[in-house]
């Protein structure tokens, strides 16, 4: 529900907004826009899967550099510790696995530039996924793409139906892949990602923005953490699935606690904001939460007191069709359809003192 073409249209239609902050970045959507319209931007995340794949979208690098630093990588850890398992037995072919090993000790040692957060990215978005009739695009066994299945129901899949892993060649999948994606890239344009809490980074930026466009996590979803545990393992977490969520806006058990939680952070994006600066704002929450995403954001915003105006709220749909990868292995969707999002602008008009009223009026 943040595609493209939303933060796209935000830079065009705020064409005087030269410097962007998205301080929910996810995997760096509203970056990738703002170096295609020329502009620097800076986003925060606290998840590190997110934020190296962010870091990406602001990186310039060929297809050769990128493949011939993972033949480097290979060749030189090949003896990096391995992990073991029922899991990673029937995961991936032993021989990936040991090269996968090798890319991510590598990468965790090597210093970073734009061909090792190039081909960080590259890995993590071919880890896992579906197997497919022709050149294999994935490096495991069957899997969701965007989520990793936990081990036991995972390895209780593949022993039911006898699906052996088969060696896939790293380097071959993330050779296509990069020369799929890494050819005629934009300009690179100012910009960086941080990893860390919202609020209290925003809070420790020096430069003032003019636009921001971010989607905080939707309400009720605690999940984020937990479902990229094999992409968090090749980022040098753990081999196993984390549960907590320290950090993130997850962890707020109620309501009034979220919104409260989502008004420090305007109220430090407010500090970091030129005077008419603009906040746009995509937002939604899961059925099961049964809150209302418009009257959430708008409580957000007044209780901030940091002058933000709204200027307009409207729908902004829902998931069409709401198709999850968990249909790859013939499980039922988790989650079922997300509540309609809404879209909220706001501009700063004034700085209030905590406690003040945001005015609000539908557009």
């Amino acid at each position: 529900m943040f595609p493209l073409d939303f933060p796209l249209q935000q830079m065009t239609k705020y064409s005087d907004a030269r410097r962007v902050l998205d301080p929910f970045c996810g995997r760096g959507t509203t970056l990738y826009a703002a170096r295609l319209a020329g502009r620097s931007a800076v986003g925060i995340d606290v998840n590190p899967v997110a934020g190296a794949i962010a870091q990406a979208k602001l990186a310039r690098v060929g297809p050769s550099s990128v493949v011939r630093l993972a033949r480097d990588l290979i060749r030189e850890y090949g003896d990096a510790s391995v992990p073991k398992g029922d899991f990673w037995d029937w995961a991936f072919h032993d021989q990936t696995l040991r090269e996968l090993a090798a890319l991510r000790e590598g990468l965790l040692r090597w210093q970073d530039t734009a061909t090792s957060v190039m081909l960080r990215a590259l890995i993590l978005g071919v880890l896992h996924g579906p197997r497919n009739k022709g050149l294999p695009s994935y490096l495991s066994n069957q899997m969701p793409r965007t989520y990793a299945s936990k081990p036991a129901y995972a390895v209780r899949f593949w022993r039911e139906r006898d699906l052996r892993p088969v060696h896939i060649d790293p380097v071959e999948v993330v050779a296509r892949r990069a020369e799929r994606m890494l050819r005629n890239l934009p300009p690179r344009t100012g910009g960086r990602v941080l990893l860390g809490d919202a609020a209290t980074t925003v809070a420790r930026l020096r430069r003032r923005f003019d636009l921001v466009v971010t989607s905080p996590p939707y309400y009720g979803m605690r999940t984020y953490v937990p479902d990229q545990w094999l992409r968090n393992w090749f980022l040098g977490g753990p081999p196993n699935v984390p549960y907590g969520t320290e950090g993130q806006l997850a962890t707020k058990r109620s309501q009034a606690a979220f919104v409260s939680a989502m008004a420090e952070v305007w109220r430090a994006v407010a500090e970091r904001c030129s005077p008419g600066a603009h906040l746009v704002v995509r937002f939604g929450a899961l059925p099961s939460a049964g809150v209302s995403p418009e009257k959430m954001l708008l409580a957000s915003l007044t209780e901030a007191g940091a002058g933000w105006l709204v200027r307009d709220v409207r729908p902004a749909g829902a998931a069409i069709g709401s198709r999850r990868q968990a249909e790859q292995f013939n499980r039922k969707q988790r989650m079922g359809p997300a509540v309609g999002d809404i879209d909220v602008t706001a501009e700063l008009i004034r700085r209030q003192r905590v406690g003040n009223s945001a005015t609000s009026r539908r557009g």
